[in-house]
Parts: structure tokens; sequence; C-alpha cells
């Protein structure tokens, strides 16, 4: 195999724009090939919070994920605010 044969790793980006971008990257190279370039990193992880999931009809979640994206926020955080003032408000 000379040098014409080996195979040019693409870069690894400093960031990606988006999750899905990281996401596109990473199904598509192994990280075995970045191994050297990564770094240790330590985070605490507080395991007593509990996130509950809860289905939702496939419209109304379009219709939520557009009018967060429009309020510039995330779903999570646009039903946690819509929730809270239902639950918390009286007579609402």
């Amino acid at each position: 195999m000379g040098m014409s044969d080996a195979k040019v790793k693409d870069p690894l980006p400093e960031e990606f724009e988006t999750i899905e971008a990281a996401a596109e990257f990473w199904d598509t190279h192994s990280l075995a090939e970045y191994w050297e370039e990564t770094e240790s990193v330590e985070f605490e992880v507080d395991l007593t919070r509990r996130v509950y999931w809860v289905a939702l009809e496939h419209e109304l979640a379009e219709k939520v994920a557009e009018r967060a994206n429009a309020e510039g926020v995330s779903s999570e955080t646009l039903v946690n605010v819509w929730v809270a003032e239902r639950l918390l408000v009286p007579n609402r």
C-alpha cells in the first residue's frame, strides 16, 4: 500500500453547529480515528432529579415544536411553562 492509497482523515470540527451535525459526523466517522484528539472531562450527575416523559399526539407535538421555535425556547421549556401556568394559577 503506497502513500496514495492512505485514507485522508477529515478534520474534527472544534464545535458542531447542531446536534444533528454532530450525529451526522459520527454516523460516518469512527472515534478510533480521532482518539488522540479527545480529552478527559469531569462532570457531576444528579441522579435524584426525575424527568417524566409524556406522549403527545403527533400533530400536537408538531404545533408545540413550531411555537417553541417561534418563541426561541425548547419544546420542553414551553410545555413546562404551560403546564405550570395551568396548574399553579387558579381558575384559569
